[in-house]
């Protein structure tokens, strides 16, 4: 077009042109289409497994520890329920009436214990070297999904607000997995650990029964979420870090729980390796899950952004005008639940009462609850 051309010829050559960028318009759209397609494919596929990984169903995963022995009561042990009714803890009827079903209010000193548990374990965590966070309640969806989350769907668990692209969301664990979205750290910065406070939200699609009865299984509640970013070398050795502050929790509460490495039938999307935490509910007269904790690698990176850029220099050579910058890599992730208050409100009030209908509280929660010892039945 520079050079010294006919006027057919450059008209010829305009009209080449204009065809070129009406072309590449074009494939720039089926290039969204098809990229957004392709994120679609795949969130489908789930993490790889841990070669100790056990294959199965639920029913294939092994016990990695067990800790204390179930009490002996020497009288009828009543559940939770019929606990906090006689102590006057919780009133399910109004929440129903209110919210619906699965919803609850706690009164007197089931507020108290909620509190104290989630500050207790807070200083705990704290003491461990993670940054205390409260989160956003609402995230947009595409987060919850880059997490390895379904926000929609007929088996969701998560709540989606109507006309919007956000959703409730149903643990700590993805809008604290947000914070670093889209960003290169610097090694220097590695690990980030985070200890967060939050109230979850799940549709609890398909869960019924008597299993699933009073505070075990709600649509809301208050949980303690820690959550670390590391180098990939890293990840296994916080993953045993995360499960034994979990352990070291409970112990001090004086429950007696399991510990299982969860089979590869129950493990979600994103978790490489699970362990998790069953503790014994008298009152129910089971086990119940209390905890778990969760290695993922870098499938929450890769979807988040989340990089990091390694301190050394590469050795080989690099092209002109890339300095001696290290090559970014993804960061791993991992989450554990510190404190699910609900389920530690069952465990606490089952495993603690006593003949005469009152409920000693554990050592370590009577200063967070102003030295209260003691849970006794109101005074008609």
């Amino acid at each position: 077009m520079k050079g010294k051309l006919e006027i057919s010829e450059r008209q010829k050559l305009i009209e080449e042109g204009k065809n070129l960028k009406e072309g590449l318009a074009t494939l720039e759209e089926d290039l969204v289409k098809l990229t957004d397609e392709l994120q679609l494919e795949a969130q489908c596929i789930p993490n790889m497994t841990h070669p100790n990984v056990p294959i199965g169903g639920e029913d294939s995963s092994t016990v990695r520890k067990m800790a204390g022995t179930p009490r002996d009561f020497g009288f009828p042990v009543k559940d939770h329920l019929q606990l906090g009714k006689e102590l006057d803890l919780f009133d399910f009827d109004a929440a129903a009436e209110v919210s619906g079903s699965k919803f609850y209010y706690l009164k007197n000193e089931a507020v108290l214990l909620e509190m104290a548990l989630v500050n207790w374990t807070l200083s705990e965590v704290m003491k461990k070297g993670f940054t205390p966070l409260t989160t956003p309640e609402l995230v947009r969806s595409s987060v919850v999904e880059k997490c390895g989350f379904q926000p929609r769907g007929d088996n969701t668990q998560v709540y989606s607000i109507e006309g919007s692209d956000q959703c409730l969301i149903g643990t700590a664990e993805i809008p604290v997995g947000g914070i670093h979205m889209d960003a290169i750290l610097a090694e220097t910065q590695l690990p980030l650990k985070y200890v967060a406070f939050s109230h979850c939200f799940r549709t609890e699609a398909g869960a019924a029964g008597a299993a699933t009865r009073g505070l075990y299984r709600v649509h809301q509640f208050s949980k303690v979420e820690m959550f670390v970013l590391c180098r990939p070398e890293e990840s296994e050795s916080y993953h045993e870090e995360l499960i034994k502050i979990e352990e070291d929790l409970f112990s001090a509460l004086g429950l007696h729980y399991k510990t299982f490495d969860m089979a590869s039938g129950d493990l979600g999307a994103p978790a490489y390796r699970k362990f998790d935490v069953e503790a014994w509910m008298p009152g129910l007269g089971r086990y119940g899950e209390i905890s778990s904790a969760s290695n993922c690698l870098d499938y929450q990176s890769r979807r988040l952004g989340i990089r990091y850029r390694p301190s050394e220099p590469t050795p080989a050579p690099l092209k002109k005008g890339k300095g001696s910058l290290a090559p970014t890599q993804f960061v791993h992730t991992l989450n554990a639940t510190a404190c699910a208050v609900p389920r530690m409100i069952v465990c606490l009030l089952e495993n603690y009462q006593q003949e005469d209908g009152s409920v000693i509280i554990p050592g370590p929660l009577r200063a967070f609850m102003g030295g209260l010892e003691l849970i006794t039945p109101k005074s008609t």
